[in-house]
Order: structure tokens, then C-alpha cells, then sequence
């Protein structure tokens, strides 16, 4: 039955994710939707009836639907994208384009794997990855955190607040966030106090090139894991003023895992990236230092136990994570938002790209692997980042999911 003030709304994926929407609507953990019929992607749910609501054809027929509900008097507004509306035979970018045009508001039901309640967010550009999404055990992420006190620096970054986010989640006792932008730590230690979890939040501000500070931070704090995630990252800037990034990507990472260790923590986990392999710029240069920094201080500390427990030092080298500070997505949603053009440098380039969620839990994954005792010669990890994306292809993806046609609008 139709609440007041809720809007009239398609359900679009398979049956059982349907149901699961249903079932958040009826509790009342979904408000304002009033769901009038499904589409699904799957000919074997065609006809049926989940919790009294119609699925009334495939993904194709929206327009139709839509009509038809039109010229009842019972306009539909709204559709909501489930998990199964995003595998690649369902045609997401097909329906976004349709449903964009028809003029309705579009959201999406995240997966429900690492266990939150279910709740509507906007679609993304990261739902339409070439490539399916990385499976994560998460009782294996929420082993490593959970009653842990967990420093991460440059918490206030793109990938560093969603690390902060994922121990939060996952029932760390105690975080601090340590960060050099007053303004990002504002934002992220508000954003993590608003999420209501049982961990105590605590944002201090301190750039890691300052070792006295981060030395006595570490030693008041006592973290149990250190995730360092602060450091200088656009290639181009630090071609120019490469000593700043010295300053803060060598020197800077001594001082965090030099602190680390004096402070007693069991495990420091650096993040890093893939430009580190046979280094041709100077970030890559700068973290492949800091790794190799990494590196000898495990072996050092690994030679130095008489295989009693020691402190782990490990990198983690990410590629391209989607709709971080600095990368190709901001830049084109950009160029989008401006009426165009949209810039690719070639047309046969490609990348490997991941969203910064799945990032994130890989980097606890890596951590978790390095504390087992069956990996105590591993220090560096490579994200597998599944098959490489054209530019050109998410270029032309963007563009379909802000509802326009590449090439002609």
C-alpha cells in the first residue's frame, strides 16, 4: 500500500534482490518509496509476485511500464538499481540512459555483504567498473581490527578516510587520525563520529616529516596497527618539486615506521603504488625508497626475534583507484558537468582501476596475511586489479551515466 508522501517506484534486478528491498521498505529501514512493479533481468522471474509486488518484464521495458503507469494516473518517479542491476548482462548504462531521459530519480540498493542495513545512495561511476568487484571475507578484515587501537596517517585523503571508515566498521576500540590539513581532518573525524560506531575517534594534526611529533604521538597512543596513507601522490607535481616529495614520501615513511616500531605496534602497513615497479618518475622512485625502507626493517626485526612474535612492516601497491583526490574520474565528471569535451591523451590507452572500497579492504586483507605465520618473508603485496579499462571506454561510460550519448551530445 502506498504511504503518504512516498513516490511511486520501479524495482529494477533479480527476484531475491528485490525482495531484500521489499523487506527494508516493509520494516520501515527504507522510507518514501511506494514500489509498483519489478524488472528483471532474469526471463525466469518474469510473471511472478515477491511480497505482493508485480514483476512486470524485463529491463527493457521501462519505457513502456513507465507509460503505462503514466496513462493510470499513478506517474512513476523513481527507480532504484539493486546489485544484480549492474552485472554486465543486465546493461546498467542502458537503463540509467532510459531512466535519465524519462526524467526519473535514480538510486541504487549497495551490496549487503559486509552486513550494514540496507539504504538507498546514488549511483556512481564505481557500478559501472569493467569488471565485477573483488569478493571480500570480511570476517577475516573484522579479525584483524576488531578491539584494536589503529592509527592512520593522512587520514583525511580519499584513501585514508575510507580506511578510517573501514576500521570503524569493522570494531576497532580506538582510532586516531592523524592528518597535516586541518580542514580535511575536520571532515573526516565528523564524519566518523556521525557514524555512531563503538570505536573512540581522536584527530590530531601532525605532518609526518615532523619525527619528534609523530614519534610522541605513536608512544602516548600505543597503536596496536599503523595504517601510514599519508603522502605526496600527483606524478606531475612531484616531477617539478621532487625534494618536497622526498621530504614527505622517504622521510616522511622513516619517521611513521621508526615510530611504529618504538611504540610497539604489531603490524605498519604502507600504502604504495604500482608506479614503485621499475620506477620512471619520481613518486614512484620516492615510495619505492619508503618500501624498500619497509622492507629491510621487517627483515632486520624478523632476524632479530629468534622466531618469537615481531613487529610486521609490509607495503601495499595500489593501481588507479576510481574517484580519488587527483584521478581521471573527478576530471572527466568535471569536463561533463562544463558541457565538454571530454580529453582522453590516446585512444588505445588503458589502466587497471579499482573503487577506493575495494582498495580499502584489500590493504586490510594484505595485513591480515602479513600477521599469519605462514607469510613472514612477504613485505610487499600487489593489488590484483582484474583486467585493464580503456580510458576511452570509461570516458564514454561517464557520459552515458550523466543520461547523454557520447559523440552526440
Amino acid at each position: 500500500a502506498q504511504t503518504e508522501g512516498a513516490s511511486a517506484t520501479l524495482l529494477i534486478g533479480r527476484a531475491a534482490d528485490a525482495e531484500v528491498l521489499l523487506r527494508a521498505i516493509e520494516s520501515g529501514a527504507v522510507k518514501q518509496l511506494w514500489p509498483v512493479g519489478v524488472l528483471s533481468p532474469s526471463a525466469a522471474d518474469r510473471g511472478q509476485s515477491i511480497r505482493n509486488v508485480p514483476v512486470l518484464g524485463g529491463i527493457d521495458d521501462v519505457e513502456d511500464v513507465v507509460r503505462d503507469y503514466a496513462g493510470r494516473g499513478k506517474p512513476i518517479s523513481r527507480v532504484v538499481m539493486t546489485p544484480s542491476a549492474f552485472e554486465p548482462e543486465a546493461h546498467p548504462e542502458a537503463v540509467l540512459m532510459r531512466a535519465k531521459r524519462l526524467g526519473l530519480f535514480v538510486s541504487r540498493l549497495p551490496s549487503l555483504e559486509s552486513g550494514d542495513v540496507p539504504r538507498l545512495t546514488n549511483v556512481a561511476v564505481e557500478d559501472l567498473l569493467l569488471r565485477p568487484s573483488e569478493k571480500i571475507d570480511y570476517a577475516r578484515l573484522e579479525a584483524l581490527v576488531k578491539g584494536k587501537s589503529v592509527i592512520v596517517t593522512g587520514g583525511g585523503g580519499s584513501i585514508g578516510s575510507e580506511i578510517c571508515d573501514r576500521i570503524a566498521t569493522f570494531g576497532a576500540s580506538r582510532l586516531l587520525v592523524i592528518e597535516h590539513s586541518e580542514p580535511a581532518l575536520y571532515a573526516v573525524t565528523e564524519a566518523l563520529t556521525a557514524r555512531a560506531s563503538n570505536a573512540a575517534i581522536e584527530g590530531r594534526i601532525a605532518d609526518i616529516r615532523d619525527r619528534d611529533r609523530i614519534m610522541n604521538l605513536m608512544k602516548e597512543f600505543k597503536p596496536d596497527i599503523v595504517f601510514h596513507a599519508a603522502a605526496l601522490k600527483h606524478v606531475p607535481i612531484l616531477e617539478r618539486d621532487w625534494s618536497e616529495g622526498v621530504k614527505t614520501n622517504i622521510f616522511g615513511s622513516v619517521n611513521v615506521a621508526d615510530a611504529a616500531q618504538a611504540a610497539g605496534a604489531e603490524a605498519m602497513v604502507m600504502i604504495s603504488t604500482d608506479k614503485a615497479i621499475e620506477p620512471v618518475s619520481m613518486l614512484g622512485l620516492t615510495k619505492r625508497f619508503a618500501e624498500m625502507y619497509c622492507q629491510a626493517l621487517d627483515h632486520d626485526l624478523m632476524m632479530q626475534s629468534s622466531g618469537k612474535p615481531h613487529m610486521r612492516l609490509i607495503s601495499v601497491r595500489f593501481g588507479n583507484v576510481l574517484a580519488s583526490n587527483g584521478s581521471v574520474v573527478p576530471k572527466f565528471k568535471a569536463q561533463i558537468e562544463a558541457g565538454g569535451p571530454v580529453t582522453v591523451t590516446h585512444p588505445d590507452m588503458v589502466r587497471y582501476f579499482m573503487t577506493i572500497r575495494e582498495a580499502c579492504d584489500l590493504v586490510l586483507t594484505a595485513a591480515t596475511h602479513a600477521l599469519t605465520p605462514a607469510r613472514p618473508d612477504v613485505s610487499v603485496y600487489v593489488l590484483n586489479m582484474g583486467q585493464p579499462v580503456k580510458i576511452v571506454e570509461l570516458a564514454e561510460r561517464m557520459i552515458r551515466l550523466s543520461g547523454l550519448e557520447p559523440g552526440i551530445d
